[in-house]
């Protein structure tokens, strides 16, 4: 995970200026406090996924794909489980948040029906914040 991780987020460390938090997490401890999923394929692991659930929502805490598989339908399907797991543990809806300087993933959640709800900073980041909510 943690390479796949560093492979697909590292076209934003020169945009960002440094490397995006998921790039440096520690994905033993990711895998022991979240819940974490993944997509493979013939070629291996193609994708990840780590939600943590809260009272009132499920956070979507990371999406990625590797690079080579990016535009084949992973991030949708991934997208699709988080919001089938909110649906299994009764939240009404998924929260996520990217860094405003992944342009490409503030109009990709857009399209998939994520609501930008508001900008901030956290961490040294500046973010935007997005609310699907599920039925």
């Amino acid at each position: 995970m943690a390479a796949l991780a560093r492979d697909a987020y590292a076209i934003y460390v020169e945009r960002i200026g440094r490397p995006p938090a998921p790039m440096e997490a520690d994905y033993g401890a990711v895998v022991g406090d979240s819940e974490s999923w993944v997509a493979e394929d013939d070629s291996g692991l193609v994708g990840l996924l780590v939600l943590r659930p809260g009272r009132d929502h499920l956070l979507l805490d990371n999406v990625a794909v590797r690079p080579d598989r990016q535009g084949r339908g992973v991030s949708s399907l991934l997208l699709a489980k988080a919001e089938d797991r909110a649906r299994e543990l009764a939240l009404p809806e998924v929260r996520l948040y990217t860094n405003v300087a992944m342009t490409e993933n503030i109009g990709y959640y857009r399209r998939h029906g994520y609501v930008l709800t508001h900008g901030g900073s956290s961490d040294g980041f500046r973010r935007a914040h997005f609310t699907l909510k599920v039925q």
